[in-house]
């Protein structure tokens, strides 16, 4: 899936790394691992979009470097045991605020639904290049490029139900919640977007899991 810029390709594949590996499928088989992974990345690339939205961001964040995974680590208790070896490499290409910004787009089907329509409406199909772009929803559709984030299927559930639950989210999405919220302008509590911890039962029904 092509964004805004192919510079932000390694920060995409870093931090949906780290975020299936922190959280992942429900059950061991392989579809279900892809399926998870895809909602992940699709939460990401989101997330990655909002946060850098322009040639220029993506150009300044691929030459400064994104930040890592420490505080991450740390949070879910996923620290490596030598975050030095040559395999723990990929660690410095995830980001903190994307992996939090993803993390709450997966909790929270109308934030989610806001993030997509701020992308769709910021880049428009058609007018850089011939790149595909997130198109935005037509009357009772959604763009095809984010249907597992936005309208997720039994299966699609089943398989992310570690990846969708607000707790086991929490620790992450709370870390730069606010900062998103005020990029979407969305108020905390307000109607559609609930306070994490605040209505546990009902978010879980929302996701199929009571």
């Amino acid at each position: 899936m092509a964004g805004p810029s192919v510079e932000l390709s390694p920060v995409i594949a870093a931090s949906t790394h780290w975020l299936s590996r922190a959280y992942p499928a429900g059950t061991p088989d392989t579809i279900a691992h892809t399926l998870s992974e895809l909602q992940a990345r699709q939460a990401i690339t989101v997330a990655a979009w909002l946060r850098y939205p322009t040639e220029m961001d993506a150009a300044l964040v691929a030459i400064a470097g994104p930040g890592g995974s420490a505080v991450l680590d740390w949070r879910v208790g996923s620290e490596p045991d030598d975050e030095q070896a040559e395999e723990e490499g990929w660690r410095t290409w995830v980001d903190e605020v994307v992996v939090s910004w993803a993390a709450c787009l997966l909790a929270d089907p109308m934030l989610a639904r806001r993030g997509v329509d701020a992308v769709a409406a910021a880049v428009p199909p058609g007018t850089v290049d011939d790149r595909p772009r997130p198109s935005p929803r037509r009357a009772g559709g959604l763009p095809s490029e984010f249907r597992r984030l936005l309208n997720p299927d039994p299966r699609d559930r089943e398989a992310a139900v570690l990846l969708r639950h607000p707790d086991l989210l929490e620790p992450i999405a709370e870390l730069h919640r606010d900062t998103l919220l005020y990029l979407l302008g969305v108020a905390s509590g307000s109607p559609g977007i609930a306070p994490f911890g605040a209505d546990v039962e009902g978010a879980e029904k929302d996701h199929g899991f009571a």
